[in-house]
């Protein structure tokens, strides 16, 4: 049995859809509940937007290139 989902065109345009397994969706809801929210100091914000800049521009490394080199280092020092 094939099952068919429509989803609008206005939701799979901006981005706003995420579609995840209901066992995954379920432990979500239930962490949300115990994690406490905590709002961010200005320093913080202000580190954000910059790290934020700085990933529109492409200022960033891949995290499986960071790992090859973190390798690389720990290789030729261990």
């Amino acid at each position: 049995m094939n099952n068919i989902v429509t989803i609008p065109k206005k939701l799979a345009q901006k981005g706003d859809l995420v579609v995840i397994p209901r066992k995954e969706y379920e432990e979500f809801l239930t962490l949300k509940k115990i994690i406490p929210v905590v709002k961010a100091t200005k320093e913080e914000m202000r580190v954000i937007r910059r790290g934020e800049k700085e990933f529109r521009e492409g200022k960033y490394v891949e995290w499986t290139q960071l790992k090859k080199e973190l390798a690389r280092r720990r290789s030729r020092h261990g």
